[in-house]
Order: C-alpha cells, then sequence, then structure tokens
C-alpha cells in the first residue's frame, strides 16, 4: 500500500486518543463514576507518553503514580495526626516536606525512576482530598479513600494510554 494512502502518525494518535478518550471519559463519568477519576486517568494517559509509550513506560506509569498516591496518602494521615504536635501551618509544611523528599530520592529504583510519574500520583491525590469535601479517609477500605481512587484510576489511564498507542500504530498500518 502506498505512503499516500495511510494516515499520518499525528493523526492516527490524535484519532485513536480522540476515540478511546471519549470511551474513558464515558466509563469514568458514568458506569465508574465513584471508583475512578477521568482526570487523574488522563493524567496517568499523559505519563504514558511522555515516560517513552511503552512497555516499561506502562510498568513505570503505574508503579510510580500508585507510590505517589500512597506517600500523599501518608503525608494526609500525618497533617490529620499531627504526630509532632507541630503548630498552625508548620505542621503540614514539615510533613509534605518530609514525604515529598521520598518522591525523588525512591528514583534510584528502576520502576520509580520516573520522578514526574511519583509526583502525578502525589499532587492528584493530594488535590482529591484536600479540594473535595465528600473526599473519604485514607485509612478507608473503600472507594472513598483517595489513593485507592487515584490509583485504580491511574492503573486504568496508563492502559488506556497503551491501548490508544496500539491503536495509532495498527492506523497508520491500514
Amino acid at each position: 500500500m502506498s505512503k499516500l494512502n495511510c494516515m499520518s502518525q499525528l493523526t492516527a494518535l490524535s484519532t485513536s486518543i480522540a476515540v478511546l478518550g471519549a470511551v474513558w471519559a464515558f466509563l469514568a463519568l458514568g458506569p465508574l463514576s465513584g471508583f475512578v477519576l477521568v482526570w487523574a486517568g488522563f493524567l496517568a494517559w499523559a505519563c504514558y507518553f511522555h515516560t517513552g509509550a511503552d512497555t516499561p513506560a506502562l510498568q513505570k506509569t503505574i508503579v510510580g503514580m500508585a507510590y505517589g498516591a500512597v506517600i500523599a496518602g501518608i503525608a494526609l494521615l500525618l497533617v490529620n495526626l499531627n504526630p509532632l504536635f507541630l503548630p498552625g501551618v508548620f505542621g503540614p509544611a514539615v510533613y509534605i516536606g518530609v514525604t515529598v523528599f521520598f518522591l525523588v530520592f525512591v528514583a534510584r529504583f528502576d520502576l520509580l525512576s520516573v520522578v514526574p510519574a511519583n509526583v502525578y500520583g502525589y499532587a492528584a491525590t493530594a488535590a482529591y482530598a484536600l479540594q473535595t469535601a465528600n473526599a473519604g479517609s485514607v485509612t478507608a477500605l473503600d472507594m472513598t479513600n483517595p489513593v485507592l481512587l487515584v490509583t485504580v484510576s491511574s492503573v486504568l489511564g496508563a492502559v488506556f494510554a497503551m491501548l490508544s498507542g496500539k491503536l495509532a500504530a495498527a492506523l497508520t498500518k491500514a
């Protein structure tokens, strides 16, 4: 087949992300509402592509974002408990500073080497927990737990990203 009949890579990727992005949004806002966050899935989607759009990128996106979510959960728990009895905003600043240190410090481990993935998971979890009136506790064993909600959203978003890459590749060969 001549190159003129093949879809360009950019058009194929745009098309695949548009189609699967619409499916993701439908699922996240419809049948999976309360179990995933549409925007957290799109963060993982972007992370997958900027990390290399391959199997290691999928692994590093999922592990890094989940790790970031867990570390944010620890920060939120520390802020809530304030075990050092630090006054005012000094407490949250210290607990956030200490936990953020570990987002980068673990980068020597291959699966946690994509610092942006770690930060995306942390930021998404903290943002959801701090900005959503009905966000549950980080110790809840259900989908009100922001750590669980962001982690599940990240896993599915990264999988959708991988699928959009595969669909784009198929469209360029069609």
